[in-house]
């Protein structure tokens, strides 16, 4: 349903777009089809997130095309959940929908999300009940999860990523936080509100190739884990005092076997395996620590998360 001049969406589609110039057309067609069976005024909003490639001239080429696209140009590639926090801040929808720009989300999926969003929810998040995805990127997914829920202490499905309808509290509740590290799914757990699942089917890339590596999947974890938990810093604690009772248990037990003339020379084996071994202990402390500290740093110069270049709304 096309807005009238001035007009409130009612629902707004959030994509943020990288590496993705084949994709765009396609992505603007199937989502416009998909809202348009809503019957609502939407928009669909494309932050194109400082992409090499020619994802811009496609976004303007929609914008031109379609006066319910809206698209957005950062500054510099600043991240896939920096684009989607500078999507929510542009969304003017009292739903928001989040989906990759990768057509692995399914356009057709949002009228089921929104149908369930009404029975009382304020957020519906899509569970990929079967993930049409490579071997090596689910088992890097899957091992991801796992320690960043072993790290934060909340459990995360591998199923439920990003795609998801979102009540416009909500949004701005996660447009209102200050944090510099962001990273979506865990943000949507902490401001908290009713949320439930919604399994939908998962489609397999058209064109292209994902930009998440192990590289950047192990960065990805550490940062969240650095912004969201302190469990590190209570994990070096705990090994402190392990290594320190340790440590009193071998040093009685040495006085003990030097009392009874035992031991006439301390073993060369067993100092240099004791200072190789705090050394080490030493050093990791100083840099979990030092991560800390480094996150803190980044924090505190409360910059903005993203900065957003140029603006397109009702560009035909």
């Amino acid at each position: 349903m096309e807005m009238e001049a001035g007009e409130r969406p009612y629902l707004s589609i959030v994509s943020p777009v990288y590496m993705a110039e084949e994709l765009v057309a396609p992505l603007v067609k199937r989502v416009s089809a998909a809202a348009e069976g809503i019957g609502r005024p939407f928009e669909i909003v494309l932050v194109e997130d400082g992409s090499p490639d020619g994802s811009w001239e496609a976004i303007r080429s929609a914008c031109a095309k379609h006066p319910h696209v809206v698209g957005a140009k950062l500054s510099r590639n600043f991240g896939q959940h920096h684009a989607i926090s500078a999507g929510l801040a542009i969304a003017r929808g009292e739903w928001v929908v989040v989906m990759d720009c990768d057509l692995q989300d399914r356009p057709e999926e949002i009228k089921a999300l929104l149908d369930k969003a009404h029975t009382g929810y304020d957020a519906v998040l899509a569970r990929r009940a079967v993930r049409q995805d490579g071997p090596l990127k689910r088992l890097s997914s899957s091992v991801f999860y796992s320690i960043l829920g072993w790290l934060t202490g909340v459990p995360q499905d591998p199923a439920i990523a990003n795609f998801g309808v979102y009540h416009r509290k909500l949004v701005d509740a996660i447009v209102a936080m200050p944090e510099s590290i962001r990273y979506f799914p865990t943000m949507v757990r902490w401001v908290g509100f009713r949320r439930t699942t919604v399994d939908v089917e998962h489609a397999t890339r058209p064109s292209g190739r994902t930009s998440y590596g192990l590289r950047k999947l192990i960065h990805l974890a550490l940062d969240i884990c650095l912004a969201y938990s302190d469990k590190p810093l209570r994990l070096v604690v705990l090994t402190g005092m392990l290594v320190s009772f340790v440590g009193f248990g071998f040093a009685v037990y040495t006085i003990l076997m030097a009392l009874r003339g035992e031991i006439a020379v301390l073993g060369y084996a067993s100092l240099i395996v004791s200072i190789w071994i705090l050394s080490g202990l030493v050093i990791l402390i100083l840099g979990v620590v030092g991560l800390y500290v480094g996150k803190t740093f980044e924090g505190v110069k409360q910059r903005p998360a993203f900065i957003i270049d140029t603006i397109l709304r009702d560009a035909h």
